[in-house]
């Protein structure tokens, strides 16, 4: 006996998960989200918001997330929501400090003030990712399948592929041939792509390029982050006649004939009904949900292998604003040594301040990387909106399983390399956290740390939460960009996570979602006619 029939039931709480949902709730199709155990992007502590997860929006100028604005007509609230990153990317490294702000006129003084030598090969590199940024737009703009499956759609989607710069390029080639090798504006490109990507090593070279430009391109920044484009996101599915059951999890994929036809939720007894189950999990965890029914036998012989070894360690810090220096901007890398080429020397080991109240952390007091064996730290400035006097700072790291940091290490080796760079930190610290690895918060009484159990948290997890995973594919998939297919292992079965377009992140996970919205659209050619038809496609954007 089935509950209720949805067209389609969405697992799952990610950008493209979400974005799915709200072009088909648009397109007038029954949708119901289920969050399936996905946590929200932030947690708190009494007054103090934390957040799990850096968030930047990357895929903001991409035409992808374009098009879906103006199929939504929502292209000029979107605007009143978003405010520009001043400066686009900060790189800050011991007596380094680069801004990228948007006027290449600063920029190109920020070059001739830290890299002077580097002047020409600086403009040819930018004249480049902007000549393969414009290209990308135009092929990404076609409502084509990316990555293409069945023949006609790998027809459809080469004549856009083709007009990639690099698409067909070898996997090892270098756009930044031209740079001194260990130099340090060479990190700042690669390191500024892999916190882009969703793949633990370097993407292809048209990633690459894709990637580090829309770092560089007129970052836009939302003031709350993840959580403020969630509620964005949920709102367009509600206003559309969608559900959203965002705290709830999917028990199994309730299959019939081969066939996925619904979701049997957490404490139900019978499904839900529904035509497509599209979700951004990959596609081995979709199919021990189904109890291995169902799934094709071409999926069995010819699905590719997704791994991980590196995931997103990542910190929230409260601290007090006269703490932090005011150029400090909101999106930084951190460097723990300024490169050999650039003629200077590592900065000498910093240790911080360690006095305690109330106790020390159980386990033993771990060795501190320093110098070199700092990781480079992606940090997030967030100004609190007043009275507060505080500023929420997000640091993540990208952490190996099989690396010189531990678990247990990474936190402490984070505060380090903050401290390394931000000399009044320790002093004005209010509270640290991390979600991933299980210890108590900090809370500092001026540089004292008193320990909180977790269980003082509120949606936080009593123990250690796993950190978001980059990916390693087996085979690469289309033009190296792509892992998983859109097509599920099982029929009626759609993937729009993380997993299908690695190379591009963001991009990518919104990409799939349009390719899952128009497999579902085109199985109602009433509905496929009224999209074509509808008002907001001559909205102004």
């Amino acid at each position: 006996m089935i509950h209720k029939h949805y067209d389609v039931i969405v697992l799952g709480r990610s950008i493209g998960a979400l974005t799915a949902a709200a072009l088909l709730a648009r397109r007038d199709f029954t949708v119901m989200v289920v969050g399936h155990g996905e946590r929200p992007p932030t947690y708190r502590l009494d007054q103090h918001v934390l957040r799990r997860r850096a968030f930047t929006m990357l895929a903001e100028p991409s035409p992808a997330w374009r098009r879906f604005l103006v199929e939504l007509a929502q292209s000029q609230t979107w605007k009143r929501r978003i405010v520009p990153a001043m400066p686009m990317l900060q790189a800050v490294a011991p007596r380094r400090r680069l801004d990228v702000p948007p006027d290449m006129v600063l920029f190109g003084r920020e070059i001739d003030r830290e890299f002077p030598e580097l002047r020409r090969v600086v403009d040819e590199l930018y004249a480049e990712l902007a000549h393969v940024n414009g290209a990308a737009d135009d092929a990404f703009s076609h409502d084509a399948l990316w990555p293409p499956g069945t023949f006609w759609e790998r027809r459809e989607t080469a004549r856009y592929a083709g007009m990639l710069p690099y698409a067909r390029a070898e996997p090892d080639a270098d756009l930044l041939v031209e740079f001194p090798r260990g130099h340090l504006f060479r990190s700042i490109v690669t390191q500024s792509v892999l916190f882009a990507t969703d793949l633990s090593a370097l993407p292809p070279p048209f990633a690459v390029a894709r990637l580090h430009g829309a770092w560089t391109r007129g970052l836009m920044m939302l003031p709350r982050g993840e959580e403020e484009l969630e509620e964005f996101l949920v709102e367009r599915i509600l206003a559309h006649g969608g559900r959203c059951l965002l705290d709830e999890r999917a028990a199994s994929v309730h299959v019939r004939r081969g066939t996925a036809a619904g979701v049997v939720l957490d404490g139900d007894d019978h499904p839900n009904g529904s035509s497509f189950v599209i979700t951004d999990m990959d596609g081995e965890t979709l199919a021990s949900l189904s109890g291995g029914e169902g799934i094709h036998k071409r999926a069995l012989r010819e699905w590719p292998r997704i791994t991980s070894s590196v995931g997103r360690f990542v910190v929230s810090l409260i601290v007090r604003r006269e703490g932090l220096p005011e150029p400090l901007g909101p999106e930084a890398l951190l460097f723990p040594f300024p490169s050999a080429s650039a003629g200077r020397s590592p900065a000498p080991p910093r240790v911080s301040s360690d006095g305690a109240s109330g106790g020390r952390p159980s386990s033993p007091r771990q060795t501190r990387p320093t110098g070199s064996g700092r990781p480079v730290v992606h940090l997030q400035r967030c100004d609190l909106p007043a009275p507060s006097t505080d500023t929420l700072l997000v640091a993540e790291i990208l952490l190996p399983d099989r690396g010189p940091l531990s678990l247990l290490e990474a936190r402490q080796a984070v505060l380090d390399a903050l401290a390394a760079e931000l000399p009044f930190l320790e002093r004005h610290l209010v509270l640290v956290d991390s979600v991933h690895d299980g210890l108590p918060v900090w809370l500092y009484d001026g540089q004292r740390r008193r320990l909180i159990e977790r269980a003082a948290l509120k949606g936080a997890a009593p123990g250690a939460e796993p950190m978001v995973r980059q990916l390693e594919v087996d085979p690469p998939g289309y033009l190296g960009l792509a892992g998983e297919p859109i097509r599920g292992p099982i029929e009626r079965t759609l993937l729009v996570g993380r997993s299908v377009l690695p190379g591009l992140g963001q991009e990518g996970q919104l990409l799939a979602a349009w390719g899952a919205a128009r497999l579902v659209t085109r199985t109602d050619r009433r509905k496929e006619r009224m999209r074509r038809d509808m008002w907001s496609k001559v909205e102004i954007g």
